[in-house]
C-alpha cells in the first residue's frame, strides 16, 4: 500500500471517529437551538465567510429543501445591502469556527439591534460571536485532519453534519414526510415517482387497435406504423380481448405452417395484463410492467376498453 493512500485513509479515520465522538457531546444547548429553529415563523438566514460560508451555504440549501425555509446571506454583502433581506422574525446561523471572523462579527451588533435571534456555530463558547448569541451549537473537536493542523478538514466535516442533524430533527419535529420533500423536488427523480400518474405519461393518441378478426398481415403493418411494437386487439364492443408484441410475432415466425394471412389473435397474448385506473401512479404502473417481465401495457376504462398505453421505454426515460 502506498504511503500516500495511507494519508488518505487517515484522513477519513479522523473525520470519521470525530463525527463519532460528537454523539457524547450533544448537550441541551444543541436541543435549544432546535426549538429556537423550530418555534420561529421566520426563516432561517445562514451566514458565515470562507469555508464556514461554503458549509453554510449547503446547510442553508438542505433547510430550505427539508420544510425550514432559508438562504444563505454572505457578511460581506450584508455590511453593503443585504442586511435588509432580514426579518425580525428569522433566525441567524452563525458560522466561525474561530468565532472571531471580522467579516461576521460586525454584521453582529446590526443584527442584535433587528432584535432577531442568534444561533451561532463556533469552538469557543467565550468567542466574540458566541457572546451575541442566544445559543451556541460548540464546534470542539480534537485536530485537523490536515497533516499541518492548519486547513478546515475536520472543523468542516463536523459543522456539515451538525448542520444535517439540525435539519432532519426539525424535518422529524415539522413531521415532514417524503410527500413533503417531492413536493420541493418536483423536477427529481422522487418528485416524479410521487406525482406523475397513469393519465400524465400515457399514450392516448393513435393507438394501434385493431378487431379480433383481422389478419396477421394487417397486424404488423399496424405494429410497424404505430412504434410501439405491440397491437391492441379488441371485440366488436371494443373490449380489449388480447395484444399481439413483437415478441409474439417472433414466437409464431418459428411455428410450422405460420401464414400471414392466419387471423392475428392465433397468435397473440389472451387476457393480457391491464391497468385500469388512470390515477395509479406512474412510478407503480413501472413496477407492475417490470412484475409482468413485458414491455407495454394496456389502460382501460371500467368497460375494458382501451383508452391508452403504457411502454416501458417511456416510463424509463422519464427516471422512474
Amino acid at each position: 500500500m502506498s504511503e500516500i493512500l495511507n494519508v488518505a485513509k487517515e484522513v477519513l479515520k479522523i473525520e470519521g471517529e470525530e463525527i463519532l465522538r460528537q454523539i457524547d457531546l450533544l448537550d441541551d444547548r444543541f436541543e435549544n437551538a432546535l426549538n429556537i429553529l423550530f418555534n420561529s415563523t421566520g426563516r432561517v438566514v445562514v451566514t458565515g465567510v470562507g469555508k464556514s460560508g461554503h458549509i453554510g451555504a449547503k446547510m442553508a440549501a438542505t433547510f430550505a429543501s427539508t420544510g425550514t425555509p432559508s438562504f444563505f446571506m454572505h457578511p460581506t454583502e450584508a455590511l453593503h445591502g443585504d442586511l435588509g433581506m432580514v426579518k425580525k422574525e428569522d433566525i441567524i446561523l452563525a458560522i466561525s469556527f474561530s468565532g472571531e471572523s471580522d467579516e461576521l462579527i460586525k454584521i453582529m451588533p446590526h443584527l442584535k439591534r433587528y432584535g432577531v435571534k442568534i444561533i451561532s456555530m463556533t469552538s469557543s463558547s467565550e468567542s466574540s460571536l458566541a457572546k451575541f448569541s442566544d445559543e451556541v451549537i460548540l464546534l470542539n473537536i480534537i485536530k485537523e485532519a490536515c497533516h499541518i493542523g492548519a486547513a478546515p478538514t475536520t472543523s468542516t466535516t463536523l459543522t456539515l453534519a451538525l448542520g444535517d442533524a439540525l435539519a432532519v430533527c426539525l424535518m422529524k419535529m415539522k413531521n415532514f414526510k417524503v410527500e413533503d420533500f417531492a413536493n420541493f423536488h418536483p423536477g427529481g427523480s422522487l418528485g416524479r415517482r410521487l406525482y406523475l400518474k397513469a393519465k400524465d405519461v400515457m399514450r392516448t393518441s393513435d393507438l394501434p387497435i385493431l378487431n379480433d378478426d383481422t389478419t396477421l398481415k394487417n397486424a404488423i403493418d399496424v405494429m410497424t406504423h404505430g412504434k410501439l411494437g405491440t397491437v391492441l386487439l379488441t371485440n366488436k364492443k371494443g373490449e380489449l380481448v388480447a395484444i399481439l408484441s413483437d415478441g409474439d410475432l417472433r414466437r409464431a415466425l418459428m411455428n410450422d405452417g405460420f401464414d400471414i394471412e392466419d387471423s392475428a389473435i392465433k397468435y397473440a397474448t389472451k387476457n393480457p395484463k391491464t391497468i385500469n385506473n388512470i390515477e395509479i401512479l406512474a412510478s407503480k404502473a413501472l413496477e407492475i410492467i417490470e412484475s409482468y417481465k413485458i414491455q407495454l401495457i394496456a389502460v382501460v376504462d371500467k368497460k375494458n376498453i382501451p383508452i391508452g398505453t403504457l411502454h416501458i421505454h417511456d416510463l424509463t426515460n422519464l427516471g422512474l
